[in-house]
């Protein structure tokens, strides 16, 4: 061994040692159960098309041959969240967090970017919904019927589009089956009961098949009353009634499958805070249509060719209480169809790759009060996009990933004084039609390097350009359940990213981790800023000041810079009863601001936190405190917002049973408690945070029995 590679060696034990790391051979042994991830990247790794391994609750879910992070949520810790949505599933997660406009609507926030920088996709299709386009507006996937969720952010991002430049948040469930049914027959039946709104969940899913052909149906349904804020008020408005459906059926075969299903989501619920008095609530209907398969040939240059479609119909009406009375005041409607095809070609010298073509069709309209907030608008996108990976030696490993779209927007924009006000009374803005075309690229290339002691590091950069989206552009008027008058921009250019990221990580032995660090300048960030105006229901009624009910807010465009660290640990310590007993911290921030050293609004505060769990074959228990520090680095025409600290606490038992007993294989069970120190928690990143508090204290018993 060389001088150089001894006084790394030496350096690093010391250091690890230093850590709390255990040098001992026999302990170096320990590893994680295998963890399969459908979304980073077209070039799979061997793995069979939609297999999701298992995890044990209680391990951390680390993936290390990914080139940018990737945050994997399983099934057992979606059976203990008591979160109605995907975005509080995922709130305390690092480098994560939710706009908690609503227990209904929660939409996840990742590294500060929300709404358009972030794409939700279930099955590999987009959620087709409106909740990019209102804080108040839901996301028509239920974490009920979730079997896992990921969190992808970095390079894998290009082969959905540009409007994932923040992330994607990708929820995996089988409700088109990839394989034959084991046994020819399965199921699944989930429920829960929380406290602090009076909760009850249930869920069902049953899977049957023979020789070639498998079937999945599944249901949910979700009812809660106003939660419990803490000293024990109610916060008035804050119920949630929601319901769905699906069915599907795919035919498989040795070399793939192909296969369908049709999906129904219906959801109620209300808007806490200043629309409250008026009992403002959201009825939430969508119906979608999914297909997708794989084609594997024997021999030849192409390995697999897989396709995804998917076609939405969704409507919600904004209601509120008319002389006693709910009635529909406004009606937002959706028609969107996306599809996705990807060859994979067989490897050619050493590189594995895949090309990707992508194409979406959207057509959204409003209606009622809020006619004029969105006159009819069409959005289409086309793009293509290339994968490839070079293995350059056994240790280190290569990506390069392109993509180039061309988008077209056409609306009707409202042409606005500088200053938003008007400048007599009677003036409203001016209706120009509008046409606007993009033609956004992104590039990316990043190293994955082996390390010792199981340790990968991953360096990557990437350039990404984002088309804006029609509100963006196009929005002019009153959005009622969100208490706003919301002005768009007609004349926004492409937004672009430039961005370099590193990670380490580690997911066998005792000792694991994934800590990120990256660095993001943005030339043209789109954001939604408090003009300091206030507005009734015309424009012609807008003032400076607070003298009217709606808040004022206009799109703009200015450069900034993201940079932040995200951490996630977890040691094993010692063997005890039988079960492992250790320690999890976790560390996030996010310090974004505009060229001029001002801040950018509504970023995530700073947070720290850290537990104790132990983890047995059987039994798992887990105590976790979450402190958020007070989020004082604020934009103008913002509050700041007081800290707060989230003590959770869980345990659960899992019991294999016998297949002569009814039938039945296992069965879960297990309570959690959430804000266990019934602490004011205000989120930040909601627009409501003034207004509306987090639930208090908060028990949620659960179980799960399979088949």
């Amino acid at each position: 061994m060389a001088l150089s590679e001894r006084r790394w060696l030496t350096s690093t034990t010391i250091t690890l040692i230093y850590m709390g790391f255990p040098t001992d051979p026999a302990l170096a042994q320990v590893q994680l159960p295998t963890i399969v991830v459908t979304a980073p990247s077209p070039i799979l790794s061997g793995q069979s098309p939609g297999e999701i391994a298992g995890l044990p609750n209680g391990i951390l879910p680390l993936v290390d041959d990914v080139f940018a992070p990737v945050t994997v949520i399983p099934g057992p810790e979606i059976l203990s969240s008591p979160a109605a949505t995907l975005g509080d599933v995922m709130f305390s997660k690092p480098g994560i967090t939710s706009s908690t406009f609503a227990p209904g609507a929660s939409r996840p926030v990742i590294r500060g970017l929300d709404n358009y920088r972030v794409r939700i996709q279930e099955n590999g299709i987009g959620s087709h919904d409106l909740s990019e386009l209102g804080e108040d507006h839901g996301v028509p996937i239920d974490p009920l019927s979730a079997d896992q969720i990921e969190v992808i952010r970095g390079p894998a991002t290009l082969r959905y589009g540009s409007q994932a430049i923040g992330g994607v948040v990708s929820v995996t469930n089988n409700r088109i089956p990839t394989t034959r049914i084991e046994n020819g027959f399965s199921a699944r039946f989930k429920g829960a009961a929380t406290t602090v709104d009076d909760g009850r969940e249930s869920s069902g899913a049953l899977e049957a098949g023979g020789r070639n052909f498998a079937m999945h149906v599944d249901a949910f349904d979700r009812r809660a009353f106003d939660y419990e804020i803490p000293g024990g008020q109610k916060q008035a408005n804050s119920w949630v009634n929601s319901k769905g459906h699906a069915i599907g059926g795919s035919f498989v075969f040795e070399q793939g499958f192909i296969g369908a299903s049709v999906s129904r989501n219906l959801s109620m619920y209300g808007i806490p805070g200043a629309e409250a008095e008026g009992g403002t609530r959201i009825d939430l209907d969508q119906t979608k249509f999914n297909a997708k398969g794989e084609f594997r040939p024997d021999s030849g240059a192409i390995s697999a060719v897989r396709f995804w479609f998917g076609a939405t119909r969704y409507q919600h009406d904004e209601q509120a209480l008319v002389d006693g009375v709910h009635q529909i005041l406004s009606t937002f409607k959706n028609r969107q169809q996306e599809g996705r095809v990807e060859l994979q070609h067989a490897p050619i010298a050493g590189w594995n790759g895949a090309v990707g073509f992508q194409y979406g069709n959207q057509r959204l309209s409003t209606e009622g009060e809020a006619e004029e907030f969105l006159l009819p608008a069409q959005a289409k996108n086309a793009a293509v996009y290339l994968f490839e990976e070079y293995n350059i030696n056994s240790d280190l490993r290569f990506q390069a990933a392109g993509r180039i779209e061309r988008t077209t927007v056409d609306g009707t924009a409202g042409l606005f004084p500088s200053d938003f006000l008007p400048v007599a009374p009677g003036d409203e803005p001016f209706l120009d039609p509008r046409n606007r075309r993009f033609l956004p690229g992104s590039a990316s290339a990043g190293f994955i390097q082996q390390l010792p002691w199981g340790i990968v590091a991953s360096l990557t950069g990437q350039y990404v350009e984002r088309a804006p989206a029609a509100a963006e552009l196009f929005a002019k008027g009153v959005h009622e359940a969100t208490g706003t008058f919301e002005i768009g921009n007609p004349n926004l250019d492409k937004e672009k990213a430039m961005s370099v990221e590193f990670g380490l990580r580690r997911r066998e032995g005792p000792l694991r981790f994934d800590a990120t660090a990256y660095y993001t300048k943005y030339k043209g960030f789109i954001f939604k800023q408090f003009t300091g105006n206030s507005c009734g229901e015309e424009f012609d009624s807008c003032v400076a000041g607070d003298g009217e009910e709606l808040l004022q807010v206009a799109y703009a465009q200015r450069d900034a810079t993201f940079k932040g660290v995200e951490v996630a640990t977890q040691l094993d310590l010692l063997p005890v009863a039988g079960g492992m007993f250790g320690i999890d911290g976790q560390y996030d921030i996010v310090d974004a601001r505009f060229s001029d050293g001002s801040y950018v609004p509504r970023i995530p505060p700073q947070r720290l936190g850290g537990g104790l769990f132990w983890r047995h074959e059987n039994w798992f228990a887990r105590v976790n405190l979450l402190h958020a520090y007070a989020q004082d680095r604020i934009a103008q025409n913002e509050t700041p917002t007081g800290g707060y600290d989230l003590l959770n606490a869980e345990i659960s038992y899992t019991q294999k049973l016998k297949p002569s007993d009814f039938g039945a294989r296992e069965m879960v069970w297990g309570i959690a408690g959430r804000n266990l120190l019934d602490d004011d928690i205000r989120n930040h990143v909601s627009f409501r945070k003034d207004e509306v508090l987090q639930p208090g204290r908060n028990y949620r018993f659960f179980a799960t029995l399979r088949f």
